[in-house]
C-alpha cells in the first residue's frame, strides 16, 4: 500500500511540476514584453505577475505530492519518475510557448522515460529510518558531512564566481546551483516526513529541535532553488532547462541518498547494472534533447528516395545516368579548342 501510494504521488507530482515550468515561463515572457526588469538580470518584477504565481502554486502542489511520496517510498524510486515532468513540460512548451521540439528532442524524451522505468524496476532499497533519533545519527555520519560541505562550497563558487561570468551563456551554471542545493532539500524532506509520521502517531515531535532545524534548512534550500531556477528559465528555453535540471538533480539526489541512507550497500549485481544502465539511458536522452535543440529536421535532410515527391527519381547508378559521369566526358569541351590549339597539336 505504501509503495503504491508513493508511486501515485510521484506521478501526480511530475504532472504538476511539468506544468509549472510552462506557467512560469509564460509569466516571464509577459513581463519581458512589458519592458520590465528581467529575472536573468536580477529583477524581481515577476512577483507581481499572476501567471508566475500560478506556476509557483502548481510547483507547490507538485512539491507537496513529492514530499509525501518521499515519506512512503525510497528516494531512488521517487526521483527518477521526475523524468515524466520533462515530457509534460516539452509537450506543453511546444503547444503554449511555440518552442520547437524536433525529432531528436522527442526521441530524447522517450529515452528518458525508458531509462526512468528501468531505474524504478532496479531501484535499491534504503536503510529503514523510523525515528528522528536514527535520522540524527545518519546526519552525523562523516561521509554525509563531507558531502554537504562540498555542496555548499561548490554552490557558493557557482553563485559568486561562475554566475557573473558564464550565467548568461551556459545553462549549467544556474541549474547546477538548483540541483546541488536540491539534493540537501531532499534529505530535509525525508527527515520531515519521518517527523510527521511520529507526530501523527502521538509522539512529542514538536519538542525535538532537529525537526525545526530541518524545516528551516528546507525553506532556505527551496528559496535558493526558486531564485536560480527563475534565472535559468528567463534566459534559456524551458525544453532545455527542464531536462538538464532533471539529470543533474537526479544525479545529486542519488549521490546524497547513497551516502546518507546506504542504498547501494546490499544490492546484487543485476540491480546495480540495471540502475546504472537506466541512468545512462536517461543521460543519452537528455543529450539528444539538449545538443540538437537548434538543428531543424526537415524532409530535405532525408535521402532522396525517402523525400516526398522524389521517390520516382532514378538512382545515380541507373542506366539513364550511366553515360553522364565524368569518365565519359572530355576534360575540355571540343568547342573550346581554338585554331591555335589545333596547330599546337599538329606540331606535337
Amino acid at each position: 500500500a505504501g509503495f503504491g501510494l508513493g508511486l501515485g504521488l510521484a506521478l501526480s507530482s511530475s504532472a504538476f511540476i511539468g506544468g509549472s515550468f510552462v506557467l512560469k515561463k509564460k509569466g516571464l515572457l509577459r513581463l519581458c514584453r512589458r519592458g520590465r526588469a528581467r529575472a536573468g538580470q536580477g529583477g524581481h518584477a515577476y512577483l507581481r505577475e499572476w501567471l508566475w504565481w500560478a506556476g509557483l502554486l502548481c510547483m507547490g502542489v507538485g512539491e507537496a505530492a513529492n514530499f509525501a511520496a518521499y515519506a512512503f517510498a525510497p528516494a531512488t524510486l521517487v526521483t527518477p519518475l521526475g523524468a515524466l515532468s520533462v515530457l509534460v513540460s516539452a509537450i506543453l512548451s511546444s503547444t503554449f510557448l511555440n518552442e520547437q521540439l524536433n525529432v531528436h528532442g522527442k526521441i530524447g524524451c522517450i529515452l528518458s522515460i525508458l531509462g526512468s522505468t528501468v531505474m524504478v524496476i532496479h531501484a535499491p532499497q534504503e536503510e529503514e529510518v523510523s525515528s528522528l533519533e536514527s535520522m540524527a545519527e545518519k546526519l552525523k555520519d562523516p561521509g554525509f558531512i563531507a558531502f554537504a560541505v562540498c555542496v555548499l562550497v561548490s554552490s557558493l563558487l557557482l553563485i559568486f564566481v561562475a554566475g557573473p561570468r558564464y550565467g548568461q551563456s551556459n545553462v549549467l551554471v544556474y541549474v547546477l546551483v538548483c540541483s546541488a542545493i536540491g539534493s540537501l532539500s531532499v534529505s530535509c524532506v525525508k527527515g520531515l516526513g519521518i517527523a510527521l509520521k511520529e507526530l501523527f502517531s502521538g509522539k512529542p515531535v514538536l519538542k525535538e529541535p532537529l525537526g525545526w532545524v530541518l524545516l528551516v534548512c528546507l525553506v532556505i534550500c527551496i528559496s535558493i532553488q526558486i531564485n536560480y531556477l527563475n534565472k535559468a528559465l528567463d534566459i534559456f528555453n524551458t525544453s532545455v532547462v527542464t531536462p538538464v535540471y532533471y539529470v543533474l538533480f537526479t544525479t545529486a539526489v542519488m549521490t546524497c541518498s547513497t551516502i546518507l541512507f546506504k542504498e547501494w550497500q546490499h544490492m546484487v549485481l543485476d540491480n546495480v547494472v540495471g540502475s546504472i544502465s537506466g541512468f545512462l539511458t536517461i543521460v543519452s536522452g537528455i543529450f539528444l534533447l539538449h545538443a540538437f535543440r537548434d538543428m531543424p529536421f526537415t524532409p530535405s535532410l532525408l535521402p532522396l528516395f525517402l523525400q516526398p515527391g522524389r521517390a520516382d527519381l532514378h538512382p545515380p547508378w541507373s542506366s539513364a545516368d550511366r553515360h553522364q559521369t565524368c569518365q565519359h566526358q572530355p576534360l575540355l569541351p571540343s568547342e573550346d579548342k581554338g585554331p591555335q590549339s589545333a596547330e599546337e597539336e599538329e606540331e606535337e
